[in-house]
């Protein structure tokens, strides 16, 4: 069969003999010179789109209402029934692509980087990971539906985790008290269910890794992920970073809040509330507002952002209030065929919320800014890059806040927040890393771990918050991280992100026409070129040594300084 006449079906995939005989058709294509390769890769990015879209659809109605039993029996039955089936006929077709003869003319980065990752596929498949990998995609997602159901009452309201949030920032302590107590006590009674549920997921992610030849997830993991650009000891160089340089500024942090606050000790619910004493920043009141000022502040950064936003609105692909049976968190997902994205939050009113907008607001841009690249691997781009896109645009946003924040004390309060938040950050990123590889090299019990936990968090903490009465609802504060659940080790890239983002930002307040235009060259380049190329062509450096982790966290520290109250 002719390349040129595959046909890509529509619509909704209904079931695997739908798409099966696209599969078929592509391994059996006769592929005669560069031109059909070259149409040939075409092709296959055009099923890989198109299957993508559809699974992507599936989680977003999911997610958006745990409550509705059908929407997740369409996740399911994708994952069950049609996946499985994909798996073995990619790794078909990875074969006839990594030995087509063809392969060699194509020479450039963008495509190197695809035949590696191809290859690197081929190295990892196992047949008899297939039904493992539907288990933990069922298993992963009950995550979800289990935090989604979590509520408790204030003020005689049933508010969601993320809405009972909002009173931490109350100036009055023993409402911030309150609110906590009822928090935590609604986590912690799941915390068992929790507990049994990462178990099942590591004794089934532990298999996967044995049967592709590893000795434990961890390492399986760094090359599933497709970590070409570091390796397993940089993560730890780049905790013992944190440690040195980040920490200490962490720690400064909470001094200047006690000594603000006037209390002989900090607990667990003073480290959210304004230093001024005043009542919680309140940047918007729903969704539709948030959209709005959102889309108003983008345009004056670029009216190419704006236009982003704006069309997302238009499309209905935007999802923002938080509500009982949604689940928790936010994403931006890319939708492979639409072009643009779909962004879900959980917004409640809190500069957090702001912060996540514009955060996920910069993964759309990315989106947007890479749709027209010729093949899908080349818009698949690694997490190390797509976070550089959203922890940059939080910050580089701050220069049009005021559509938020109109008055100058209020603004600057904001700023603080999130200038504090990356030095807070950055720390707890490093402690959630450094747990999962503990995680998976270590054998352990359930006291084991939390033992762990304890012992890897007092590493990257202030030490100056006082859980006395509490230390159970501390030993599992790391139940709230979904990543561990849904997507391990996907989250040190947070780090490497931020680091980078805040060199975009300050390129950016040096010169912002410059700096901007250094952030949209980096993002349209989507995976064309390897992730230190990318960081250089955004005006930051792919570095995690202490030295340039001490000279970026100077930065933040003395901007910190300009806007705190």
């Amino acid at each position: 069969m002719r390349v040129n006449e595959i046909q890509i079906p529509s619509g909704k995939i209904q079931s695997w003999e739908q798409i099966k005989s696209v599969f078929e058709q592509l391994f059996q294509a006769e592929i005669n010179d560069t031109v059909a390769f070259e149409l040939w890769l075409e092709k296959l990015s055009d099923i890989e789109s198109y299957i993508s879209e559809d699974l992507a659809w599936r989680y977003i109605r999911m997610t958006c209402d745990t409550n509705n039993q059908d929407l997740e029996a369409d996740y399911l039955n994708f994952v069950s029934e049609i996946q499985p089936h994909i798996a073995p006929w990619e790794d078909k077709l990875n074969h006839k692509l990594n030995n087509s003869p063809f392969k060699g003319e194509f020479q450039d980065a963008a495509y190197g980087i695809y035949f590696k990752k191809v290859s690197r596929s081929i190295e990892l498949y196992r047949e008899e990971n297939i039904p493992l990998f539907v288990e933990l995609q069922t298993d992963s997602q009950k995550y979800g539906s289990i935090s989604g159901a979590m509520t408790v009452e204030l003020d005689g309201n049933e508010l969601t985790l993320q809405q009972a949030a909002k009173f931490l920032k109350n100036p009055d302590r023993a409402v911030r008290q309150n609110a906590f107590e009822k928090i935590q006590e609604r986590r912690l009674a799941d915390k068992d269910t929790l507990d049994e549920l990462l178990n099942k997921l590591i004794k089934t992610r532990n298999k996967v890794a044995r049967n592709a030849g590893f000795n434990n997830f961890r390492d399986y993991m760094h090359e599933s992920l497709g970590r070409f650009d570091y390796s397993i000891e940089d993560c730890f160089k780049f905790h013992d970073a944190v440690e040195s340089a980040v920490v200490p500024f962490a720690k400064k942090l909470s001094e200047e809040r006690l000594a603000a606050l006037g209390y002989d000790t900090l607990k667990p619910w003073d480290g959210d509330v304004d230093l001024s004493g005043k009542a919680a920043l309140h940047p918007f009141s729903e969704g539709k507002e948030l959209a709005a000022k959102t889309i108003t502040a983008f345009d004056r950064l670029d009216p190419f952002f704006g236009d982003v936003i704006r069309t997302m609105q238009s499309k209905g692909q935007l999802d923002l209030d938080s509500r009982k049976g949604k689940a928790p968190g936010g994403y931006n997902y890319p939708l492979a065929v639409t072009g643009y994205p779909f962004i879900f939050m959980n917004a409640a009113g809190t500069q957090r919320d702001l912060e996540t907008m514009v955060h996920e607001g910069g993964h759309a841009i990315h989106s947007v800014l890479t749709k027209d690249l010729k093949l899908q691997a080349f818009k698949d781009f690694p997490s190390e890059v797509a976070e550089l896109a959203s922890m940059s645009m939080e910050l580089i946003s701050m220069d049009v806040w005021d559509e938020f924040y109109p008055n100058p004390e209020d603004l600057n309060r904001a700023k603080a927040e999130q200038l504090e938040g990356v030095l807070k950050t950055l720390p707890w990123i490093a402690t959630v890393d450094a747990f999962q590889h503990w995680l998976y090299t270590n054998e352990h019990t359930e006291a084991q771990r939390l033992e762990a936990w304890e012992n890897i968090s007092s590493r990257f903490s202030s030490g100056l918050t006082d859980w006395t009465g509490h230390e159970t609802a501390k030993l599992y504060t790391w139940q709230k991280q979904l990543h561990i659940y849904e997507v391990p080790f996907y989250y040190i890239e947070y780090g490497f992100a931020q680091l980078g983002a805040i060199a975009v930002w300050k390129n950016y307040m040096e010169n912002k026409a410059k700096g901007l235009q250094q952030y949209k060259d980096a993002l349209s380049l989507g995976y064309t070129q390897a992730i230190p190329e990318i960081y250089k062509t955004s005006g930051a450096r792919f570095d995690f040594s202490n030295a340039y982790v001490q000279e970026l966290m100077d930065f933040v520290y003395s901007e910190y300084q300009k806007v705190k109250a």
